[in-house]
């Protein structure tokens, strides 16, 4: 759901008041400019206000025309392009690429930049500073003067594991232009799919563009999944995004990650037979491409069909993840490597990647590719992209490659961003948006006459647990405006109390170009405990707001009480807390009955994970339509802990339970999956008081093995008093399925 248009007026006008005094400034601008003075007085746009360009500039007339969508599409007037017009572009010559220079006063708005660029983001600015006024858009009188710190300022979208439609790249690409991100990696290749189209290879689309879906054992099959990009939609896109200041980065993975072309043409791998629906599975696989002639033939067509369609001077080959033991057992391969003189299967990539090089160099491109590019050894003009931390972009800066920092695990937004059951799906480790902001870009690990090789850094969104097109925007946005801010504003600009503040109306603006981001930053998080008959309420949050809180029903506003210490309330009781910005609630406000039964349940994220080693949320395989849970457990040890479980007056458990397909390829990590023996077929939940302690019940797993949606299992138990630590486990034969917890209610003696 978008943010409610209500809340844009508010919103806007309430970040875009003024401080009273000489230092009055606007504070929603984001990212934040490297210079902002506040000037007395304002002026209004109306829909006969009108926008002046110079003559025959091209540029300009693009700036203007996005300003005047952008004002129209956050309820502003449509502005026309005319002689005398009171937004003013100009060309100035000296100002940094990509900078301008804004002013706006009584008579109008003049933006200055040198190329088309700096235009563009004047507008930007110019749309940020607009807000609601009587008879009008009422815009501040300030002298900006901005520019970028780094010329790449990025996102990737994995579009193989997932595909998103055409219509959401386009909302995307407009939400990256309103924070003034400029580049899109767009990541078409993977082993799980194929979504460009290729004329020469038809079957790439026509078989790796589709799959079915995992499922748990015995499960009903689901309709099967996919998509691809025409070369025609490929072309709208890439206008679209050059329209907006954005250049599209695609992304061709080799030598590893290449189940999807060895699907649709055996013979581009190592002759090993792919397991029926392996390409549905999540993880690190071993097929690569084999090192034939005819292998880099195939792979040089695709390049010429690839690079007409994206005039990016960047490339993207991939290069991570090529696990080499085809490479290894393949005497074909080895003889290869001999007859070379390349010694180690490392360095057979370098030569791979190296030759793959050269072409694009002979087309006048460069290559880019993940930090494994220096494993072996690379060209020069390479450009590093790392990943594995920021050891790779140090280590190539420090040999003359430039680079790109994109460090798991901070930079990755398949990361949970919340820690409630209403945030997604994807990699358990939190990764707030406050962690995101606070990264430095430029590490003193780098010396500072090598920083030069940094161009800029970049966010990834990995979609194995992505399924949706909404998924997607939640999981890069506002975290993408943290990164858009590093990339964008000086280093001395930094203060995430005032990021807060400014990206609220930034989020509501985003909303209306297409995209809702996440509100996990505004959302409370209730802990529950009882307090005798009573229950004890703790509140907390991320943005360093005030959380102000009703229990009388009503949404809590300005006038309503500021939580300051644990509360203790009365059950039952509706309690609803918002964080307030200005006297405004927030997105994320929750609204919570708290009763005896709530004060004595745990969903999955309010479980305790006994390890975290290969940690997700990931989304039930049930059902086809409609809603479906999600569980969070750590795939290599599914276990799990209750907290400090007021035991007092309880003599029934029940939980929750799910299965899932075990489709995750983890190597031989897998043989370390250990399992108690089951006492029955289909295996039964333990808990015990404790991980080492005595076992207090058991759930046979029977009732649950037939039905693919989520079924609750019951146990009594033995009276227990205070409280303890209940660890929950289940007994298996093998991995598949997965169960997964989805909520543990203790029940009390009426």
């Amino acid at each position: 759901m978008r943010y409610p248009s209500c809340l844009l007026p508010a919103l806007l006008a309430g970040a875009l008041a003024f401080i009273p005094g000489a230092t009055a400034k606007p504070v929603a601008l984001l990212p934040a400019p490297q210079s902002l003075t506040a000037a007395e007085g304002s002026f209004t746009l109306t829909a006969t206000s009108g926008i002046a360009i110079p003559t025959s500039d091209a540029g300009a007339r693009n700036a203007a025309e996005r300003l005047s969508e952008m004002l129209v599409r956050t309820g502003g007037p449509k502005l026309t392009i005319k002689t005398g017009g009171a937004v003013r572009f100009e060309r100035a010559a000296g100002i940094p690429a990509e900078g301008y220079r804004l002013t706006t006063s009584s008579s109008g708005a003049t933006i200055s930049a040198s190329d088309d660029a700096g235009l563009l983001y004047g507008a930007v600015t110019l749309w940020q500073l607009a807000r609601p006024g009587k008879s009008g858009i009422f815009i501040p009188a300030v002298a900006i003067t901005d520019g970028p710190r780094f010329r790449w300022r990025g996102l990737m979208l994995d579009s193989a594991r997932h595909f998103q439609s055409p219509e959401f790249i386009k909302r995307l690409i407009d939400a990256m232009a309103a924070n003034k991100l400029n580049t899109l990696h767009w990541h078409l290749v993977d082993d799980q799919g194929w979504r460009i189209e290729i004329r020469k290879y038809p079957r790439l689309t026509d078989v790796s563009a589709w799959r079915l879906p995992a499922t748990a054992p015995g499960a009903p099959p689901l309709p099967r999944i996919g998509g691809f990009y025409t070369q025609v939609q490929i072309r709208e896109i890439v206008a679209y995004a050059a329209r907006r200041g954005i250049t599209i980065v695609p992304e061709i993975e080799m030598p590893g990650h290449a189940l999807s072309a060895i699907r649709a043409y055996p013979r581009l791998g190592m002759g090993v037979p792919l397991p029926k629906g392996v390409e549905s599975d999540w993880g690190v696989f071993p097929w690569l491409y084999n090192t034939d002639d005819t292998t880099f033939a195939f792979l040089q067509d695709v390049l010429d069909e690839v690079m007409p369609l994206f005039p990016s001077r960047y490339i993207h080959v991939g290069g991570d993840e090529a696990v080499k033991d085809q490479w290894k057992a393949s005497p074909k391969i080895q003889a290869q490597m001999k007859s070379l003189g390349i010694t180690s299967e490392d360095k057979l990539q370098s030569w791979f990647i190296q030759r793959i090089g050269r072409y694009l160099t002979a087309h006048d491109r460069r290559l880019i590719g993940w930090d494994e590019i220096l494993d072996g050894g690379i060209t020069l003009d390479a450009t590093v992209m790392s990943w594995r931390g920021i050891d790779g972009a140090v280590a190539a800066a420090k040999a003359g490659h430039d680079a790109i920092l994109s460090p798991s695990p901070i930079l990755y937004l398949n990361h949970r961003q919340g820690v409630t059951a209403a945030e997604g799906t994807g990699r358990a480790e939190l990764i707030t948006l406050a962690q995101v902001y606070g990264f430095d870009p430029a590490p003193a690990s780098i010396p500072a006459e090598q920083q030069r090789h940094i161009l800029g850094l970049q966010g990834n969104l990995w979609t194995e647990h992505v399924r949706t097109d909404a998924g997607a925007g939640e999981a890069i946005f506002p975290r993408a405006a943290a990164i858009a801010e590093l990339g964008w504003s000086p280093a001395d600009h930094r203060d995430f109390g005032d990021f807060v503040r400014r990206l609220a109306p930034q989020m509501t603006r985003l909303s209306a170009l297409g995209i809702t981001a996440s509100p996990a930053v505004f959302r409370p998080v209730v802990t529950l405990s009882p307090d005798g008959a009573r229950a004890r309420v703790t509140l907390t949050g991320q943005s360093g707001l005030p959380l102000r809180y009703t229990i009388d029903g009503t949404l809590p506003g300005s006038g309503s009480a500021t939580y300051s210490a644990p509360l203790s309330l009365p059950v039952p009781t509706r309690l609803r807390v918002a964080s307030m910005l200005d006297g405004t609630a927030l997105p994320g406000a929750i609204d919570l009955r708290i009763t005896a039964a709530a004060l004595r349940r745990r969903d999955d994220t309010q479980l305790k994970l006994c390890t975290q080693g290969i940690a997700l949320r990931l989304i039930d395989d049930a059902p086809a339509k409609g809603p479906r849970a999600a569980f969070l457990t750590d795939i290599g040890n599914p276990c799990w802990i209750y907290q400090a479980a007021p035991m007092d007056g309880v003599r029934e458990i029940a939980i929750d339970v799910g299965q899932m397909p075990f489709n995750f390829q983890i190597g031989h990590d897998v043989d370390k999956i250990r399992f108690r023996a089951p006492a029955t077929l289909a295996g039964e939940v333990e808990v015990r008081d404790g991980c080492d302690g005595p076992r207090i019940a058991t759930l046979p797993l029977g009732p649950a093995a037939h039905n693919r949606a989520v079924t609750r299992l019951t146990a009594t138990l033995k009276p227990m008093s205070g409280a303890h630590d209940l660890c929950i486990t289940y007994t298996a034969k093998g991995v598949n399925p997965l169960w997964a917890i989805g909520a543990v209610q203790l029940v009390t003696t009426p």
